[in-house]
């Protein structure tokens, strides 16, 4: 795989006695559909925070875009998270009474972006993923499924190259999930790299890779279903400079991803 966005290497992740992750090797490159796929207490979501730089692990080591995690301070983290990783969750986080023109903005509200040009990416976002047509309609006018699309707008608000899913139809009716996984289905298309988390198997069926977690250990990986727990190549990306950074590394204002009001 010759251009890595995520690479976890021995990654383990212990709450006291409890392992959550154990010794875990998985590379994703870039512009992959993935599902990570597990029943409850399988250690998808433990996965999840770790590719997400949520958590760090226990032991092992994560790069994401190119970038090893365990180096890098909260600030440059932040920084990393704000312009490399959009998260959409099976909650849709939507304020209510606030029209999702403004909620889908919201996100860049710290990041020192003019509110009309916060709006005007917003309006761009929500196009792309159909709601062109509901800009300033408030939650409680909005389907299970528009809302999904409003929160993964708001996650592709900055075009992050990595879009990490969790459970993105859990809470949506077989239609509307369809509807949301033609959508991740189209972004990846478009280049973005998307890993979504979920205990369906039939969604993780409809995506070109699988990977399968049983008590914290990859079981299966579709992408070289013979070796179980996928090796690391031995070359590693090259780090770029972070989000938030210039091209001598200095830090320059990000944005903390999820902004609220």
């Amino acid at each position: 795989m010759t251009d890595a966005v995520v690479e976890l290497t021995e990654v383990s992740q212990r709450y006291g006695d409890v392992v959550a992750l154990a010794d875990t090797n998985l590379v994703i490159g870039r512009g992959e559909l993935v599902a990570i796929v597990g029943p409850s207490g399988s250690g998808k979501s433990t996965m999840l925070n770790i590719m997400g730089t949520l958590s760090r692990p226990t032991s092992g080591h994560v790069r994401v875009d190119g970038h090893p995690v365990e180096e890098l301070n909260d600030r440059e983290l932040s920084a990393l998270r704000a312009g490399t990783i959009g998260f959409v969750f099976q909650q849709f986080h939507l304020t209510a009474g606030i029209p999702v023109l403004d909620s889908v903005a919201d996100g860049l509200l710290y990041s020192g972006t003019p509110r009309a040009e916060r709006r005007r990416l917003s309006e761009t976002a929500l196009r792309r993923v159909g709601l062109g047509h509901r800009l300033y309609h408030e939650p409680h006018q909005l389907s299970g499924g528009e809302k999904q699309r409003v929160a993964i707008a708001r996650a592709v608000l900055g075009d992050p190259p990595l879009l990490l899913a969790d459970e993105p139809t859990g809470a949506l009716d077989s239609r509307s999930g369809a509807t949301v996984l033609e959508l991740l289905h189209e972004l990846n298309e478009a280049g973005t790299t998307v890993v979504v988390i979920t205990h369906d198997r039939d969604v993780a069926a409809s995506l070109p890779r699988e990977v399968r977690l049983k008590d914290g250990r990859i079981e299966h990986d579709s992408a070289d279903p013979a070796a179980g727990d996928r090796g690391i190549p031995g070359r590693r990306a090259a780090g770029r400079d972070l989000p938030g950074q210039d091209g001598a590394g200095r830090e320059i204002a990000a944005a903390a991803p999820g902004a609220e009001r």
